[in-house]
C-alpha cells in the first residue's frame, strides 16, 4: 500500500511514532515539541529545519486523512498530536517500528534496524527484524521492499514505500557514494559477526538516542 506520504508527512509521524514509545510520559506532542522533534541533528536523516507553519500544514493533512488525531486538554490549552498509522494500517508492534525507523533515517539493513528500535521494540535476535521484514515485504501491497546489494555494501538494505518518491530515489538515499579502492571485499556469512555488529549499532544507537534527548531538552530550558 502507498500512502504517498510527502517528505514533511513521513518525518511527522516517524516523530510521532518515536516520541510515542521512546518516551510515553511527553506524548502526545505540542507543535512546539513536534517541530524539535521533527528537527533533531540526531538519529534523522535528512536532517531539516521545519518551521511550525509548515508543520501546522502538516498535521491538518495528516488528520483529514485518518493518520492523525488532535488531542485537546483542559488543563492545556495547546492542541496535541498522536498517530495513528497502526490503526489505519493494522500493524502490530514491531512492524510499527521499522517502519518508524525507515521513516526517520532511510534504507537500513536488519542489523541497522535492530540497533535502532532498541527503545521502540524489543527484537530478540536479527531473525526476528528479518522475519518482520519479511512479512512487510510480502503483503499483497507491500509497504516494504529489499533493495539489492550496492558494491561496498556488505547487506541489503531495506525502505519503506509509503511516501511520494519514486523507489529508485529511495534507494539512494543515505548511501554515500564509495570509491572503488575503498570497496569492501566480499565476505563469508557468519551469524555471529552479525550479532556483533548488531550490538554495536545499538549501542551507537543509544549514544545518538542520548544525545537527542540531552539537545532537545537544552532547547526546552532556553540553552
Amino acid at each position: 500500500m502507498t500512502l504517498g506520504l510527502d517528505p514533511v508527512e513521513v518525518r511527522v509521524l516517524g516523530c510521532l511514532i518515536e516520541k510515542g514509545r521512546a518516551t510515553p510520559q511527553n506524548y502526545p506532542l505540542t507543535l512546539n515539541s513536534l517541530r524539535l522533534a521533527c528537527n533533531q541533528t540526531t538519529n534523522r536523516f535528512p536532517i531539516s529545519d521545519y518551521d511550525e507553519y509548515t508543520l501546522d500544514g502538516c498535521v491538518a493533512g495528516l488528520k483529514e486523512r485518518g493518520l492523525l488525531r488532535f488531542v485537546y486538554s483542559t488543563s492545556n490549552r495547546a492542541t496535541k498530536y498522536r498517530h495513528v498509522l497502526d490503526e489505519a494500517l493494522g500493524l502490530a508492534d514491531d512492524e510499527l517500528a521499522v517502519i518508524c525507523v525507515l521513516f526517520l533515517r532511510g534504507p537500513q539493513t536488519a542489523g541497522e534496524i535492530k540497533g535502532r528500535t532498541d527503545r521502540l521494540h524489543s527484537f530478540g535476535d536479527l531473525g526476528d527484524v528479518q522475519a518482520t521484514l519479511d512479512r512487510l515485504s510480502s503483503l499483497d501491497q507491500p509497504l516494504v521492499l529489499r533493495l539489492d546489494k550496492q558494491p561496498g555494501q556488505k547487506d541489503a538494505r531495506y525502505l519503506h514505500l509509503l511516501g511520494d518518491a519514486p523507489v529508485a530515489e529511495l534507494a539512494l538515499a543515505g548511501s554515500p557514494a564509495i570509491h572503488p579502492s575503498r570497496a569492501e571485499p566480499a565476505r563469508v556469512a557468519d551469524p555471529r559477526l552479525d550479532e556483533l555488529e548488531a550490538e554495536v549499532a545499538e549501542l551507537r544507537e543509544l549514544v545518538e538516542q542520548l544525545r537527542g534527548d540531552v539537545d532537545a531538552l537544552r532547547v526546552e530550558l532556553g540553552g
